[in-house]
């Protein structure tokens, strides 16, 4: 007897759904093409984070050396030449990014911030270390700029926070093997070996050239159409666009003028107003605040698709705009030690665009002449205006892009 053959199952579409939810359902849905370029933009800005923060790990010890005689104020100043260069490499590369493509523009930016940052350890002066940091904060934007790119035009609309969230959340990664390398290699090269190593990136280069492809999006634009900077102001979103910059100016000036200054403060001793841990000891301190720094940016995207991305980032903001400032007035090592995670959950969750180039300069002017808690205040301060600039920005929510 020959049993008829049963009606295929149909799942109902709530079950469906439900496939693309939980802790990776995000990474499930995306295709090989969209998991690439997720890789890239993971890996390229993990590294950036790890050349870029090697300076911060090892600023003490800059200042410290007879041969540069670093003052705080100089140190912040070459942080802040870093940061105008990168907003700088951040616009041009955007612009080449969107003519000639993504991946070509990724591995010149992983290139370029990987060759200087080796470079900085053969400076002999606060010039030439001056002109490797500028050229190295060209290829730090620039990697951003691209990076975010690929991924936002490559995942599904609704996944587009998540997939974004746990790229930045590879910078806590990166300053933690920045963290991670001082520890190791300070001791016995000091920091002109922790800067040679800072070249080990450029080898990424060339799983990006095999791997990677354009997104679709890329491909479906005119090349009359890419690259026009002045369509950020055209009538209908000059004023999204102008709200955007201070806000993001306000919390990267926030971001820098906390986590530039964060491993010298730990380290120096109290004539320069800082806390005077050992190398290695800041070093696990540093570490342990990379835990709360990657947690803070992996729950935001899952918070901000939840209840929307202004919302969320408001609560961080305000949060981070408290912590900082206490950050910098309680003194005692195991106090902060147990603060620090909690303070680069908030003060770094909420990360999005380019610096605020001046933060670097005017936190080490400040913890010169007022110590490190007025510093870390006016950091914080930052952040209280970086919430009221969101009165004048739309919450894009989980809208397509096209």
């Amino acid at each position: 007897m020959t049993i008829p053959a049963q009606p295929a199952l149909r799942r109902p579409p709530s079950a469906v759904s439900r496939e693309g939810e939980g802790l990776f359902g995000w990474w499930r849905e995306a295709d090989t093409r969209a998991r690439h370029a997720f890789v890239a933009a993971s890996f390229g800005w993990m590294l950036d984070s790890f050349d870029v923060m090697l300076y911060s790990m090892v600023l003490a010890a800059l200042i410290e050396d007879p041969g540069l005689r670093l003052s705080l104020t100089v140190a912040g100043i070459l942080n802040s030449i870093t940061l105008v260069a990168a907003a700088g490499g951040g616009i041009a590369f955007g612009v080449v990014a969107d003519r000639l493509g993504r991946k070509r523009a990724l591995m010149a930016a992983v290139l370029i911030y990987s060759i200087f940052t080796a470079a900085c350890g053969f400076a002999q002066s606060v010039i030439e270390l001056a002109v490797f940091r500028v050229a190295l904060g060209l290829g730090m934007g620039g990697e951003w700029a691209t990076g975010a790119a690929l991924v936002s035009e490559s995942f599904p609309a609704r996944h587009r926070g998540k997939a974004l969230a746990f790229v930045q959340s590879s910078w806590a990664i990166g300053y933690g093997l920045a963290a991670l390398v001082n520890l190791i290699v300070m001791p016995f090269w000091g920091w002109r070996g922790v800067f040679f190593v800072g070249v080990v990136p450029a080898l990424f280069t060339f799983w990006i050239a095999r791997r990677v492809e354009e997104p679709e999006i890329w491909h479906g634009t005119s090349s009359a159409d890419r690259g026009r900077i002045g369509a950020l102001f055209a009538p209908h979103i000059a004023r999204i666009t102008i709200f955007i910059t201070v806000m993001n100016a306000c919390t990267l000036f926030g971001w820098w003028g906390l986590n530039s200054w964060v491993p010298a403060y730990l380290q120096l001793s109290p004539d320069y107003h800082g806390i005077g841990l050992s190398s290695s000891t800041m070093s696990w301190f540093v570490i342990a605040m990379q835990g709360g720094m990657w947690l803070g940016y992996v729950s935001f995207g899952f918070i901000a698709d939840a209840i929307g991305r202004k919302r969320t980032y408001v609560m961080f903001v305000l949060a981070a705009s408290v912590l900082l400032p206490l950050y910098g007035y309680l003194r005692q090592p195991l106090i902060l030690l147990a603060l620090g995670p909690l303070v680069a959950f908030f003060g770094t969750g909420y990360y999005s665009g380019f610096g605020a180039a001046v933060a670097p300069y005017v936190v080490g002017s400040l913890a010169a002449a007022r110590g490190f808690g007025a510093a870390f205040g006016v950091a914080g301060a930052a952040f209280l205006l970086a919430a009221i600039a969101w009165v004048g920005i739309p919450d894009t929510g989980n809208r397509q892009l096209n």
